[in-house]
């Protein structure tokens, strides 16, 4: 694939934090300690879910989850980025419910040796479905903990059983133009491709996902299913999926193509690795008072010990 070079987002197109309200409703110390005997986290959302979605609950996960309490569910629903819907981070609540997503289907092909296609009804009940607590870290220096219901990556990939050729899985998002606005302007070479090396994909934290607290994704979330992978910056989680290929080279995701200097293919949560245009060392938890101090990042976002063997040897400034 070439570089095709795609015009940059100007700064002034980036939503500032500081201009953004803070709307976390704190969580009581009683709730805190809910969780930790065995609660689910859905019990914690001082403001509960929207009661529209249809439930989607999920085993408890503890070797996986975080114990710290999920942001609220306002956060988590209404402070995205999702370009196909526009650029501030309140555009996807604002347009995403004009999504289409039922009916839903998902390719899944390239070097597997049984390529299928599958109904979204079907993917919900290809393997049991776990609640894991995330913690998500954008490239913008800001992070939520999240409840996601969903399971293993490595579930659906072992019904195609990929060839030995399989180095590489890409995932290509939906594109609905006539109900995507953000995908009238020039910032990506739409539709939105990201992707995984294969351990990366098979690695028992990558997780697909069909809901978050207890209820199926809101559009504005990714529905019906996304990707979460908690040691690297959000954008690598790619939405609302539509097709992934395994491949033997290594792809060019969206954000590679359209600034390579910014977005590399790794893209793992690095405090030491700069983006140009702001510090990575510390970042701000969304819900959080804009006066609280913010907190050091933390390497693999906090999961080096499940992950930093994948890189082992490598130069993680220069794959970055």
């Amino acid at each position: 694939m070439s570089r095709i070079r795609i015009p940059q987002p100007r700064p002034s197109e980036i939503t500032p934090e500081d201009v953004w309200l803070s709307r976390r409703r704190w969580l009581g110390q009683a709730a805190a300690m809910g969780m930790l005997a065995g609660a689910g986290p859905a019990a914690l959302a001082a403001r509960g879910p929207d009661d529209s979605l249809p439930d989607l609950k999920g085993r408890p996960s503890p070797s996986y989850s975080l114990m710290e309490k999920p942001s609220a569910w306002d956060d988590i629903t209404g402070y995205n980025n999702f370009y196909e819907f526009g650029t501030d981070k309140e555009d996807p609540r604002r347009h995403a419910g004009r999504m289409v997503t039922e009916p839903w289907t998902v390719e899944v092909g390239g070097e597997v040796l049984k390529p299928r296609t599958f109904d979204i009804d079907e993917l919900r009940r290809l393997a049991p479905m776990e609640e894991r607590v995330y913690r998500l870290r954008c490239v913008e220096a800001w992070s939520m903990v999240i409840p996601w219901v969903g399971y293993p990556l490595a579930e659906l990939l072992r019904q195609v059983q990929p060839t030995g050729n399989a180095r590489f899985i890409t995932f290509e998002t939906a594109l609905q133009p006539e109900v995507m606005p953000g995908v009238k302007r020039g910032i990506l070479d739409w539709p939105y491709v990201e992707a995984l090396r294969m351990d990366e994909a098979m690695h028992p934290l990558t997780l697909l996902v069909f809901g978050v607290y207890g209820k199926v994704l809101p559009n504005q979330n990714g529905a019906p299913l996304r990707l979460a992978v908690p040691w690297k910056y959000g954008f690598k989680s790619a939405k609302s999926i539509v097709r992934i290929r395994c491949v033997e080279e290594q792809p060019y995701s969206s954000w590679m193509i359209a600034a390579p200097s910014e977005y590399g293919f790794y893209a793992n949560v690095n405090p030491d690795v700069r983006h140009p245009r702001w510090s990575q060392a510390t970042e701000r938890r969304i819900g959080d008072s804009l006066f609280a101090p913010r907190v050091k990042t933390r390497m693999f976002n906090g999961y080096g010990e499940l992950v930093a063997p994948l890189y082992a040897g490598m130069d993680l400034a220069r794959n970055f």
